[in-house]
């Protein structure tokens, strides 16, 4: 595996890379040295200097994750990525801490007129009336998105006693009342806040989200904060209720345009300025670089994520417990594709038991790569795995129960096909064992292995002494054998684990044993 790493990252997080792949660093590249070089890597680690352009991500044939050590992702065509199966990932835990702290200093600095006042000290002047300040006490904070970095703000704004309303449209009520928040709209969060501080994504529907009418709803004298993303706020209209007084003023780390040059904001007496510092902190660095290695690795090895902005992501909470159904989903779907025929047309699988009580769209999206990977000549993966499926025709449904019979957790996958309806049904033995224990309609207990023979026949003595004479015959040692019937003497099924891929020929002389029914050679490891 070899990684380009395109912009400044901690060297703890090459460090982290270093351990499973080739790492190269290159931070000068011009876009076009970019597409030149990115074919021969299987993923891209960048900060927020290299444009992650449609022409990059086309060009990058290996290309499958692109690692973003921050949280914004606006210089990665994300769309484009996704449109080829490539994974987007982002450190959105990293820099939480040093954002939230920057923004509550921008509000305490805008509060007290501490740049102001240093720089007439700095100039030979004493002059103490000029700096008058406001407290933040008692004061109403308005909060414009609770994701993480917002919810540290609040934490701390309300540690300092100030009252918080908030609008973020992806929060519950719940969520809001545990930290102490009033959810109401965005436009009465406009006209209560006395501070009004902004934590939201740049998106079409966010740009300009504060523009002349917006400002005309706010309080006089109001004060803004913006340490999220340039574009939030119409910079004209910011100048000019600054102007007027409108806006007693504004703290900003970011601008529509960066690096800033001669940008009217900055030679404002009541703006303070920052040059994009809210994650410029040595700790913050540190912990985005190791964060984003870690998950560009599990990318590459197929591990599930807990921070790609294009996949479903599963939550460091839950990832431990349903992390060992993971292999077992993929193992299921290629054993699936491989022992059985015709189209497939709808997939239903059944969770039962413990399991159930977990997020399982990640356990679907596993069984999909494994069941896609053999059908299809192309990368499948989380990103892809249920657009590809819907683009196939295959309906997929999930149903969960938190009964069971035999097992502490069964997963039943049940396969409509063309050629009528198929089930295969798997477990954990000790939690980390995989078991199949059924296919089609027999019961049985399969340990997997890399290379097996699946035979389904007519229950007769002395056919599997048979089968076993011609593998052994062709130099293919038997590591282990189940079978499963229902009745003496009608169809049973046959598992063999075989330490050695099967030829061709060989399957060829087992199919011909009298009784033999289907001879399938199934390979679990995945082709792409």
């Amino acid at each position: 595996m070899k990684v380009l790493v395109s912009d400044q990252i901690s060297e703890l997080g090459i460090a982290r890379l270093k351990e499973k792949a080739l790492v190269d660093v290159m931070t000068e590249l011009s876009p076009e040295e970019l597409v030149a070089r990115i074919p021969e890597y299987d993923a891209l680690v960048v900060r927020s200097s290299t444009k992650v352009t449609r022409q990059v991500l086309e060009a990058g044939v290996k290309l499958k994750v692109v690692g973003r050590a921050g949280v914004g992702v606006d210089n990665i065509d994300v769309a484009a990525a996704t449109e080829r199966g490539i994974i987007v990932i982002n450190a959105p835990e990293g820099n939480t801490i040093s954002a939230a702290e920057h923004t509550i200093a921008m509000m305490t600095s805008l509060a007290r007129n501490i740049p102001a006042a240093a720089s007439s000290m700095r100039a030979g002047e004493w002059k103490r009336s000029k700096f008058m300040g406001v407290e933040l006490f008692s004061k109403t904070l308005g909060v414009v998105g609770l994701g993480r970095i917002g919810s540290e703000v609040v934490k701390r704004a309300k540690a300092m006693g100030m009252d918080i309303v908030a609008y973020d449209p992806y929060i519950s009520v719940e969520r809001a009342e545990k930290l102490g928040v009033t959810l109401t709209s965005l436009e009465e969060v406009y006209r209560k806040a006395d501070f009004l501080t902004f934590h939201a994504p740049l998106t079409k529907s966010t740009q300009y989200m504060v523009g002349e009418k917006e400002l005309s709803l706010m309080k006089d004298g109001v004060r803004i904060i913006n340490c999220a993303r340039g574009g939030l706020i119409d910079e004209q209209a910011l100048h000019a209720a600054l102007c007027s007084g409108k806006v007693a003023g504004a703290a900003l780390d970011v601008f529509e345009k960066e690096p800033v040059v001669d940008n009217p904001l900055c030679s404002l007496d009541n703006v303070i300025v920052t040059p994009h510092l809210a994650a410029s902190t040595e700790e913050a660095q540190v912990n985005v670089a190791v964060q984003v290695a870690e998950q560009v690795v599990n990318a590459l090895l197929g591990e599930p994520l807990v921070s790609a902005v294009n996949v479903s992501v599963i939550p460091p909470e839950t990832l431990a417990d349903i992390k060992p159904f993971i292999p077992l989903m993929k193992t299921l779907g290629l054993f699936y594709t491989q022992v059985f025929n015709g189209q497939v047309e709808a997939v239903e699988i059944h969770y039962h038991g413990e399991i159930a009580n977990y997020q399982v769209a990640p356990l679907t999206n596993s069984f999909l790569i494994g069941l896609l990977s053999v059908m299809l000549h192309e990368t499948v993966n989380y990103v892809n795995a249920p657009a590809i499926a819907k683009q196939r025709g295959i309906k997929v449904r999930e149903v969960v129960s938190r009964t069971v019979e035999t097992f502490t957790n069964l997963i039943t996958v049940t396969i409509r096909t063309s050629e009528g309806s198929q089930t295969i049904a798997g477990t954990l033995f000790n939690k980390n064992d995989i078991r199949i224990v059924q296919i089609g309609k027999y019961r049985i207990e399969v340990a997997p292995s890399p290379y097996m023979i699946v035979c389904t026949y007519i229950d007769m003595p002395g056919i599997i002494g048979r089968v076993g004479t011609i593998l052994g015959g062709s130099d293919i040692n038997i590591a282990g054998m189940q079978v499963g019937r229902q009745s003496i003497g009608g169809e049973a099924v046959m598992v063999l684990q075989v330490d050695s891929p099967v030829p061709e020929e060989v399957l060829a002389k087992v199919q011909e044993v009298e009784a033999i029914l289907i001879t399938r050679f199934v390979k679990l490891e995945s082709p792409h």
